[in-house]
């Protein structure tokens, strides 16, 4: 869930070091699906440093991150929603020093040279001039402005059908872009090209839009897809009896929240779309990668209890600061004797920990873990068209659409589709494992199929 690379604005409170390690350094993130350029800017303070991330391959700015120590020559931070941790030994001149996502790690260097790389072929990337009418856009959320692009099958029609594009979890451009893929940007295309208008945005806090992203829950973000479906009926190029949403992966989430409120939502699409509740997306999901890997089924039956016990606490804690003792309860009696054990230093064991529990802790993560999506879906009226690709390792499909069609019976909403698409991974690429390290080998952005079963549904609903 939490789409692979997303980036949090960093505040880091360090021990002031001798040395400055003021300004911007780069790294390449080499994995088995490509590569990743990052860069971490830092800015000396009279109490230590503070700092933020970029993503020059996602075009993502000043995106922040979480927790970051710099202490005797070991620069450690977390990327909060991700699940994403870096330690690296500062030398004098680099950093040297590890990644790690999800239990899976990477080398990564970081240095004062900038790094360049190729731009990896994106075939279905459409190239101006495009056949239909383009518009940047911008709309308000209370004082927050978004900022948008809006595409209509021909400047000065009227009538159109149009839907609202919804990103998954992290801070995402309104293009979706991840791993040199701009997935929105393929389907805002394919879609307008096929008489559909669309609205896509950048989230609050990232690109172009105002207001700020770490801190908002799935229920904030949902008030800002609220506020382009609002701004949509106000165009009189669009049918306002006429106006979906679509959402993928925690955007998924998000468009049956939105739909239960509004009775004035037209259809819904939940691409690889969350249905049931985080602690068990979450079980699921570390199961999975985790046996992608090759990790031994008893090491994944340990680790799944470990993150139930994890998950138990974020959702007994009646405040932050309860939930907070307790994860580190199951840390230090659970997870720190296994770290210990296989030769890491106490110290670098107890900086892991407090990184852990600043993420776990966060506003997003802890309302995502105590979330259950069933009663929104319990609630939404309309049309609903729910797709998941059978190698999706992010958002098991069986579970999530088995939970939609529970749904579905019990409000008694007869117009529900769902489908699993068979050799599609968490994007709807064609995909051999489904595995997250294709992603970017995968020169597909999104396979044809997913493209046909979105647009044939969507004409059926506003015919």
């Amino acid at each position: 869930m939490k789409n692979l690379f997303s980036l949090l604005v960093l505040f880091i409170t360090t021990t002031l070091f001798s040395q400055d390690i003021s300004g911007p350094w780069h790294g390449m993130l080499t994995f088995p699906g490509g590569k990743l350029r990052l860069t971490i800017n830092i800015t000396k303070t009279d109490t230590g440093y503070t700092a933020t991330m970029d993503s020059p391959d996602q075009k993502a700015v000043g995106i922040p991150i979480t927790s970051v120590l710099f202490e005797e020559n070991i620069l450690a931070f977390s990327i909060q929603n991700a699940g994403l941790d870096y330690r690296g030994n500062f030398d004098g001149t680099h950093f040297k020093g590890t990644f790690t996502q999800n239990g899976n790690t990477l080398p990564l260097d970081l240095g004062r040279e900038e790094v360049k790389t190729e731009k990896a072929k994106r075939p279905q990337e459409p190239v101006k001039p495009y056949p239909y009418y383009e518009e940047e856009v911008t709309f308000a959320n209370g004082q927050i402005k978004l900022a948008g692009t809006l595409t209509l099958p021909k400047q000065g029609g009227t009538n159109f059908p149009a839907v609202v594009l919804i990103t998954g979890s992290g801070a995402q451009d309104r293009n979706e872009e991840l791993l040199g893929h701009k997935p929105f940007l393929v389907l805002a295309d394919y879609l307008t090209r096929n008489g559909i208008a669309v609205l896509r945005y950048d989230d609050r806090g990232t690109a172009a839009s105002g207001g700020k992203f770490a801190g908002s829950t799935t229920q904030d973000f949902a008030t800002d897809s609220q506020a382009a479906f609002t701004y949509l009926k106000t165009r009189k190029e669009i049918n306002a009896k006429k106006i979906g949403l679509m959402g993928h992966s925690e955007g998924g989430t998000i468009a049956p929240i939105v739909a239960s409120q509004n009775p004035d939502v037209a259809f819904i699409v939940l691409l690889a779309g969350t249905a049931i509740p985080g602690d068990e997306l979450m079980m699921l999901q570390n199961y999975l990668l985790g046996k992608a890997n090759g990790m031994p089924e008893e090491e994944l039956t340990k680790l799944a209890a470990i993150n139930r016990n994890i998950y138990n606490a974020i959702k007994q804690a009646a405040t932050t600061q309860e939930m907070k003792t307790k994860l580190k309860e199951v840390f230090l009696n659970q997870l720190k004797p296994l770290f210990i054990s296989k030769g890491i230093p106490e110290a670098e064991v107890s900086q892991y920990i407090d990184l852990q529990i600043a993420e776990l802790s966060s506003a997003w993560y802890s309302n995502f873990i105590k979330y259950d999506p069933a009663p929104a879906l319990e609630k939404t009226k309309c049309p609903i068209l729910a797709l998941n690709g059978s190698t999706d390792l992010q958002v098991a499909p069986k579970a999530n659409l088995e939970a939609i069609k529970r749904a579905a019976q019990k409000s008694g909403n007869k117009k529900v589709t769902t489908k699993e698409l068979p050799g599609l991974n968490h994007l709807f690429q064609a995909s051999t494992t489904g595995a997250p390290s294709e992603y970017g080998t995968i020169e597909e952005t999104i396979n044809p199929a997913a493209l046909t079963e979105v647009l044939t549904w969507i004409k059926l609903q506003v015919k």
